[in-house]
């Protein structure tokens, strides 16, 4: 895998898509999704949709603080879905094992709350995940999908958690994707996929991301989140790129989740 495709090689027929009704019945031999991201502790008024896969692609706490997790923790299982899979994201501090280390030698605190906090406070903070499948660069197979998740991204937020530079540190990362994954969960969105920040009249989705889902590993779905500004559906013809942030840009917990139907794999 090499840094940096051409763009003109990568780059197929975008289109945006429609959301499905969550009144739609469920085609035979599918199986439903249902995605969010970014609910940042304001889950109490989400309205949650028929479906049997829940999908979370991070940003769940404010912080990361314990009680946040636990909170969160608690609404997961009041949902009904037969599976709940949840990755992390830049906002789950204490999840990011060496933010923290660096958080602690800081002469001022930006988190203070955070940087009260005992290691043994948030040693095993995933532990507190008892609701869901909580996955941070791994892979589970679920209803025979093949599902990978993974909690970085590039330094559009560079003092928050599980940040890399683009280029080299984040092609790492998105190396250890196996090929073969069904469903793809990332924090950020890959470049030109619902990764427009209109404040900042750029996008910012990770060009070597893109490359990974478009050369290589070529997913059925790619559910992310991160930018607020960029909720909504669009595909390139063969993935389909779900920005599923619950938030708005004013933090607002307004943009319902997507679901999505996929086929059943084949047994072999």
């Amino acid at each position: 895998q090499q840094v940096g495709y051409p763009l003109r090689m990568i780059c197929h027929t975008v289109n945006r898509v429609d959301p499905i009704p969550y009144d739609t019945p469920k085609p035979a031999g599918h199986t439903r999704f249902v995605c969010v991201s970014d609910t940042h502790s304001r889950t109490d008024g989400i309205q949650m949709p028929y479906g049997d896969v829940l999908l979370h692609t991070g940003d769940f706490t404010e912080l990361g603080l314990p009680s946040e997790v636990k909170k969160f923790n608690d609404w997961l299982g009041s949902l009904p879905y037969e599976f709940k899979i949840v990755i992390a994201g830049n906002h789950e501090l204490t999840f990011d094992k060496d933010f923290m280390a660096d958080l602690v030698k800081q002469d001022y605190y930006r988190f203070p709350s955070v940087s009260k906090l005992k290691p043994e406070d948030f040693d095993n903070v995933q532990s507190l995940l008892t609701n869901c499948l909580y996955l941070q660069d791994s892979e589970v197979t679920v209803k025979g999908f093949r599902i990978y998740g993974t909690p970085w991204w590039s330094c559009f937020f560079p003092e928050w958690g599980f940040n890399l530079p683009r280029g080299q540190s984040l092609l790492d990362k998105w190396n250890l994707v196996p090929e073969g994954i069904d469903i793809l969960m990332t924090h950020g969105p890959p470049l030109g996929f619902r990764d427009w920040v209109p404040k900042e009249l750029q996008r910012v989705g990770c060009v070597e991301l893109l490359n990974t889902v478009q050369r290589r590993v070529r997913p059925k779905l790619h559910v992310f989140g991160g930018i607020h500004e960029g909720y909504g559906i669009m595909t390139d013809g063969y993935t389909t790129y779900i920005n599923a942030s619950t938030c708005t840009v004013s933090f607002q917990p307004t943009n319902p989740p997507i679901i999505f139907d996929l086929p059943n794999p084949q047994a072999s």
